[in-house]
């Protein structure tokens, strides 16, 4: 919610001024009490918002719910394929080592058995028949150190051969470690996997009847027009904070109008300007449909003011680029950046969705300049990859 937002944001600027004013000293705990008075002045206003909020709609915060449970599920889901590549991986490499490993004991234990078999056959008295058979002294001599040197020689290929059983067996017990691991990452997602259908099937349901709720003309267009005034205090709000912590880049944003890439590959399907129900009201920014879960990308430097849930765009994140300039991403079906992270152009901030009620995946793509909407074509002409 929008609240949270500026939660974030004046917890963050005030610990940076405590920090840079005094970091140990009796101002900073001046400052931590300032904090906590705000954390509590925000909580109380957040908190009266959302139960306006539910009074007014109540089958649009539990759609708030399902949409971020079920975002929380996919990153999830996520991040455990991620887990069970580099376990797949990880096994991939222990077997590869096991089996050289063997084929090194096997070769350690042909040596050891050879030398078993001309120790045997040269009999089990060597030293004796050394003394007895030879006059010389310094044959005898040469022929002890020899036996000493062939004693050594056995007894390192005895220890190699130890050793090598040593580490085949850690590397088993670590196959078996990264098999079982395996084995409960797969039952992990498939229980996520599980409670996301579930989600989605409540959430099917829920929009049936949200969908109902607001089946006339009228009534679409007056909850058109309320999500449109909570975007617009929402951009307000954000400016005013972001107004005390400027942007300086080397290339302003406004000098890159006409050269900026589009956040996703997709296909136009609401341009701005064109009317929406009834007529009254116009998109504000661009539709572009995508496959869900396609990655979605900062066009430019900025800063990340906004990643949260708003009615009418789903989960939503605005960057702020400085001169005013704020560049909002909406419909996404997760979101991989959180309030006061810098992006970079062509960062992954979020993925393609469906998120706050809409029929199909795709990005909702706007650019503003304080509360003003822009022609996003005027500023975006570049495809991804291009």
């Amino acid at each position: 919610m929008w609240s949270r937002t500026l939660t974030t944001l004046c917890l963050l600027g005030l610990a940076a001024l405590s920090f840079a004013q005094d970091s140990g000293g009796e101002l900073t705990k001046v400052k931590e009490q300032e904090l906590e008075e705000v954390r509590e002045r925000i909580s109380r206003l957040k908190q009266s918002m959302d139960d306006a909020a539910d009074e007014r709609d109540r089958l649009t915060g539990e759609l708030q719910e399902l949409d971020v449970a079920i975002s929380e599920q996919r990153i999830r889901i996520a991040e455990i394929e991620r887990d069970q590549q580099y376990a797949a991986n990880k096994k991939d490499k222990l077997d590869a080592e096991l089996a050289e490993r063997e084929q090194h004991l096997d070769e350690e234990s042909e040596a050891l058995a050879a030398q078993v078999r001309t120790a045997y056959m040269s009999g089990s008295q060597e030293k004796i028949k050394l003394l007895l058979n030879q006059r010389d002294p310094a044959t005898l001599g040469r022929l002890m150190s020899y036996y000493r040197y062939l004693n050594d020689y056995r007894a390192e290929n005895i220890a190699a051969v130890v050793e090598q059983i040593r580490k085949l067996d850690e590397l088993r017990a670590q196959i078996a470690a990264e098999e079982a691991r395996l084995s409960s990452l797969a039952r992990a997602r498939y229980d996520e996997l599980g409670r996301l259908n579930a989600s989605q099937e409540e959430r099917k349901t829920l929009l049936v009847s949200l969908r109902r709720k607001i089946a006339s003309e009228g009534e679409e267009v007056e909850r058109l027009a309320a999500q449109e005034q909570d975007l617009t205090r929402l951009i307000a709000e954000l400016t005013s904070i972001l107004s005390d912590y400027p942007i300086s880049s080397e290339q302003p944003f406004s000098e890159h109008r006409g050269k900026l890439t589009w956040p996703v590959a997709g296909t136009l399907l609401h341009d701005f300007g064109q009317p929406r129900v009834g007529g009254n009201i116009k998109w504000n920014g661009v539709v572009l449909t995508a496959p869900r879960g396609r990655e979605v990308r900062a066009v430019y430097h900025g800063r990340v003011a906004f990643a949260d849930w708003l009615a009418g765009m789903g989960l939503l994140v605005i960057v702020d680029h400085g001169e005013g300039y704020m560049t909002l991403y909406g419909y996404n079906e997760t979101i991989l950046k959180d309030t006061g992270d810098w992006v970079a152009p062509g960062d992954v901030i979020a993925t393609v969705g469906d998120s706050g009620g809409q029929p199909q995946a795709g990005l909702y793509f706007e650019l503003r300049r304080g509360t003003k909407p822009q022609n996003p074509r005027r500023w975006v002409t570049r495809t991804p990859g291009s």
